[in-house]
């Protein structure tokens, strides 16, 4: 058993490209936990010891979270690598979800981009204190004091430099520690051996004033080191670090670190900044919801005495079983212990309990409160609470994104069909952005999902992992549909063939919800319509949700309301009132004007400044919406929404147009009426598909 306030459990995030996964790879190395460092590419044969999907080391991203484990300074260190493409933004909120702490790392050249806004947005949501990492500092046009500049600005961030770079760019040689007032370097081929000399005499000067800055900043974090400041004292080192400890855990500051993990450097002096500065499991307040108390919520004690009570927040379904990535938040899990399922009420047995580094399960006998481990061979799904008898607390959910995008599948042939299944089984089990729906009047399997990227990606491992040979469809878009007013709806279900018939009579309205949501109201008086057929009149409402008579697409929210109707003493019963109320939609539907919505997307594309027009041009084609342009140091973001049915195949435009150069992130924003012309498109689509059928 270890002591619990030796346990770090740390994410990596940040945009894609920012060396995520190669910083990682030298944690690693300096940890002792791998003896050569490979590089993401593989171009060595090998790759990364995080990436070990194929796909991962042939296209040089990340693809699914990878967890490893590791010691430093007698300190048991869970660190989970996460993908930086949105497309597998999921993967990055279920990481945060059970992580007490993160190492958020910017390039030093690119600084805040799109998707560190994003990922700064799903911290703040998580409550993740965090470390920031301005990586990449050999690069020409490197410059942390900026990205420092930008975390305040962009992010609206307390952040301040903890460190100075010794030489910038190709002279890069090593960090002032601000702290310590000590200059670092990194010795040897592999920066293993950590040199402390004094500062260099033509950076002592702003060492010193940055120093002062960031003290009078930390004194608002300990009342002793603000009396040793305004005293003007030299406050003693550990003053220092306990009040740059309470700040980042109160989430009131963030320390930036600087470095290159490319070039070996700087990356102890991060080790020790995540032992010394990101909390413990017992530093953090996690909360539990109490079902018996309207899901109040309780607080969460990380203490191994407690009865068990764990978070399954990641699962991978492999040749030999399940794996299932498990957070435990109270109580100690031995191999042989009976545990329970709070969304099925089902126990299970622990068979295979371990450690996860990158592919490969480490066996172990018992974990604790606090612990990130692996459970083998448990059927569960992504976000299952798992608890001792007795215990009624359940713990709260991530946020899942809606997906937007749609794409066909179809075996070849029946062999093909089999295969397909299982790898659909799969991966929807494992990735909750992922859905799979049959189309009913077509029979296609269409999977959904964030981007093309992710889709593209299932489809490949479907034909690698399962032989699944399948056809593909063009990309669709997930359109929704809705009302724009109010209908009265007086309908009767009426249908004698013998025997009992069916009756039903409803009188109500439609109308769209503000919400996007379905919503329900009775208000019948006088006992028209029976109390136990009103349900069935909401299930029939509902049913229609899926399928709206305009496009075709699912309805963006509904509100109905129930005044009046009729029943029969004999004819009327449950699948009377819910004909009645499919029949009212159908006919009255189309009076409240339906429109059709497109997603909207914020697109930020990023390059060189001299691209600026080609960049904004290539937007304003795909009918984009500038919102604005950011310039800094030669380089250019350009933000604007854009209809995700124009973004297909943007990739290779932008690159043609500049040089292959620029890049962009993109993720869902929000549903907009669609163009006439796009209406129409739509309305004539699904027309003609109706009558092919």
């Amino acid at each position: 058993m270890v002591d619990i306030g030796r346990f770090r459990n740390i994410g990596i995030s940040a945009h894609i490209d920012s060396g995520k996964t190669t910083l990682t790879e030298r944690i690693l190395f300096y940890t002792e936990r791998i003896h050569a460092m490979h590089e993401v590419r593989g171009k060595d044969g090998v790759g990364a010891t995080m990436d070990s999907m194929e796909l991962e080391r042939e296209r040089g991203i990340t693809i699914a979270s990878a967890a490893t484990h590791t010691t430093w300074r007698e300190h048991h260190i869970n660190i989970i690598d996460t993908p930086g493409h949105v497309d597998f933004t999921i993967e990055v909120e279920r990481s945060l979800r059970v992580l007490d702490g993160a190492i958020m790392i910017l390039c030093g050249v690119a600084g805040v981009q799109s998707q560190s806004i994003t990922v700064d947005r799903q911290m703040r949501r998580n409550g993740v204190p965090r470390i920031a990492f301005v990586n990449k500092l050999d690069r020409v046009g490197a410059d942390p004091a900026r990205v420092a500049d930008q975390l305040q600005e962009k992010l609206k961030l307390n952040a301040r430099l903890v460190q100075l770079p010794i030489g910038l760019e190709a002279d890069f040689r090593g960090v002032v520690d601000l702290v310590r007032m000590k200059g670092l370097y990194f010795d040897g081929v592999t920066g293993e051996k950590v040199r402390e000399e004094e500062i260099p005499g033509e950076l002592l000067l702003e060492a010193q004033e940055r120093r002062e800055s960031l003290l009078e900043c930390l004194a608002d974090f300990d009342e002793e080191l603000m009396e040793t400041v305004l005293a003007e004292e030299e406050p003693d080192l550990e003053q220092v670090r306990r009040a740059l400890r309470a700040g980042v855990i109160e989430l009131g500051f963030v320390p930036v670190f600087c470095g290159s993990a490319y070039k070996n450097k700087g990356v102890q002096p991060l080790l020790d900044g995540v032992v010394d500065y990101l909390p413990g499991p017992a530093e953090v307040v996690n909360h539990a919801l109490d079902p018996n108390r309207e899901e109040a919520r309780v607080p969460v004690a990380c203490d191994p005495a407690k009865p068990l009570l764990g978070y399954a927040f990641k699962l991978e379904d492999g040749p030999y079983g399940q794996l299932t990535y498990f957070r435990l938040y109270q109580g100690v899990l031995a191999r042989g212990d009976t545990i329970w399922n709070a969304r099925t009420g089902r126990k299970v047995r622990v068979g295979r309990l371990g450690r996860l580094h990158a592919s490969r399960l480490e066996d172990i006998d018992r974990a604790q409160a606090g612990d990130i481990v692996a459970l083998f061979g448990i059927d569960c799904a992504s976000g299952d609470t798992f608890r001792a008898a007795g215990v009624e607390l359940v713990l709260s959910s991530m946020h899942v994104p809606e997906p937007v995008v749609h794409l066909a599948v179809n075996p070849v042939d029946r062999k093909a069909a089999g295969s397909l299944s299982k790898a659909l089984q799969r991966f929807s089990k494992e990735d909750p952005t992922f859905r799979v729906t049959q189309d009913r009047e077509s029979g296609e399997t269409v999977i959904s999902g964030m981007g093309e990227l992710q889709l593209e990606v299932y489809v490949e491992r479907m034909k690698r992992e399962y032989g699944a040979q399948v056809e593909v469809g063009a990309p669709r878009v997930a359109y929704r549909e809705r009302l724009t007013r109010e209908v009265a709806f007086d309908y009767t279900h009426r249908k004698q063939t013998g025997g009992a018939g069916q009756y039903g009579r409803i009188i109500g309205e439609m109308a769209p919800s503000e919400e996007g949501v379905f919503e329900f109201q009775e208000e019948v008086r006088g006992g028209n319509v029976p109390q136990e057929f009103i349900p069935s009149v909401e299930k029939g409402f509902r049913a229609m949700l899926a399928k709206g008579p305009f496009i075709g697409a699912p309805l963006d929210g509904l509100k109905v309301v129930l005044r009046d109707g009729n029943a029969h003493a004999v004819d009327s019963s449950d699948n009377a009132f819910q004909a009645a109320a499919r029949g009212a939609f159908r006919q009255f539907y189309r009076a409240g004007r339906p429109e059709a919505l497109e997603p909207l997307m914020n697109v930020s594309v990023e390059g060189p400044s001299e691209f600026q027009g080609e960049m904004v041009a290539t937007l304003l084609q795909r009918r984009g919406i500038l919102v604005g342009t950011t310039e800094d140091q030669g380089f250019i973001r350009v933000d604007a929404e854009v209809p995700l049915a124009e973004m297909f195949g943007y990739a290779s435009a932008l690159r043609s147009a500049t040089q292959g150069k620029a890049e962009f992130t993109m993720e869902f924003r929000r549903y907009a009426p669609a163009p006439e012309e796009v209406e129409q498109e739509l309305v004539e689509a699904f027309r003609r598909e109706k009558e092919k059928r």
